[in-house]
């Protein structure tokens, strides 16, 4: 058992490692082949980490990804491919936006309020494809990423002067109003003007609550019994159909909690600046991460790591892009490495069932053989 156990361990962390290693290896070989020094861009990447105010942006950027990426992984759980989280993320962003900036409240209630909106709205948008998929078996990529274009036009047609936005004097953004400091959440300031979102740690601590309530409750249980084998799972009396539905609102719900760090810690408005491509970016943190809050939560800084270490290469006379790049060869890198880990995981187990059936026989044969 102890054997079997450290061969997982050793096979779940190949995955990745072999990921990120042919991720750096391939894009070094970009680099090169384009005529730009492979090393230089990679070492200047470590170095602008080496800034306290890169760290801040690091660590304020790893929370609004882990929180995409737990929404992504509880869909894969269940089998489920949630591509709609940028558009869950963005629209719950938005109109927790516009009741924060309506209403004043004691500061508790209103970030509780901010919060649970965002929340129901995610919820709402995901449990769409969540009932299309149950009642209707449309495929949840094909909903989804209809759901991403249509939440792109609402938001665009809501966030108009005439509808819910509010355009400032002076200038050609538009924003949905600023919430009131009642519904600011409080942060942790390090000085010098460089403070840590205070929700980057409920993000971090909801990590322990997917990984309690998936690897140790019935409803987990069932959730991934279901994902492993719908018809299993009908058979000992769970409703298939009621846990697609359910997951997708529950992972529509985290999925709205991703942009609550920086609307309630940084904008304390909804604009057309508000970060885009969040819920895209947790796809592959969850895949990098295998689903697990750990390996999710390293996932996170890595991808932070790129974004922000890369976000300064311009001034030093590289391309930014070289993140972009960096982070679109790590997806293609974990398909592939997974697939080929799964595949010697198979051989293996294979060839141990072998060694261990030779090894029965062999003391079957001695026994007949001494009597």
């Amino acid at each position: 058992m102890k054997k079997l156990d450290k061969d997982r361990l050793l096979l779940g962390f190949a995955g990745p490692a072999l990921a990120l290693v042919t991720a750096f290896l391939l894009t070094m070989i970009v680099l090169a082949a384009t005529g730009v020094d492979p090393i230089e861009p990679l070492r200047l990447m470590v170095e602008n980490a080496g800034y306290e105010d890169v760290q801040v942006l690091i660590v304020n950027q790893a929370g609004t990804y882990y929180l995409a990426a737990l929404a992504v992984a509880i869909g894969f759980r269940m089998n489920l491919f949630n591509i709609g989280v940028d558009g869950q993320y963005r629209l719950a962003a938005m109109v927790s936006a516009v009741v924060g900036a309506a209403v004043s409240l004691p500061g508790p209630l209103h970030i509780l309020m901010i919060v649970i909106v965002a929340m129901l709205v995610g919820a709402f948008w995901a449990g769409i494809a969540g009932v299309l998929k149950a009642k209707r078996g449309v495929s949840e990529v094909v909903s989804t990423i209809m759901l991403n274009a249509i939440a792109t036009s609402l938001i665009a047609w809501l966030i108009l002067p005439k509808n819910l936005g509010v355009q400032p004097k002076g200038s050609n953004d538009l924003t949905t109003g600023e919430i009131a400091k009642s519904g600011w959440f409080p942060a942790i300031s390090l000085g010098d003007g460089l403070e840590i979102y205070g929700f980057t740690f409920l993000a971090f601590a909801l990590g322990i609550v997917y990984w309690f309530v998936l690897g140790r409750t019935r409803f987990g249980f069932d959730l991934r019994a279901t994902g492993a084998s719908e018809s299993a799972a009908q058979a000992s009396g769970v409703d298939a159909k009621k846990m697609i539905i359910t997951s997708m609102l529950i992972s529509g719900a985290v999925a709205g909690l991703a942009g609550m760090p920086v609307l309630l810690g940084e904008s304390h408005t909804y604009s057309l600046s508000f970060p885009v491509g969040v819920g895209f970016t947790g796809i592959t943190i969850a895949l990098l991460g295998r689903n697990h809050p750990v390996g999710i939560f390293f996932a996170a800084f890595l991808m932070a790591f790129i974004d922000k270490a890369s976000a300064s290469l311009d001034t030093e006379g590289y391309a930014k892009e070289i993140g972009t790049i960096m982070k679109g060869l790590i997806v293609i890198a974990v398909v592939v490495s997974y697939e080929l880990v799964r595949r010697y995981g198979i051989r293996r187990q294979q060839q141990k069932v072998g060694e261990e059936l030779a090894a029965g026989h062999a003391i079957k044969t001695e026994k007949e053989v001494s009597a």
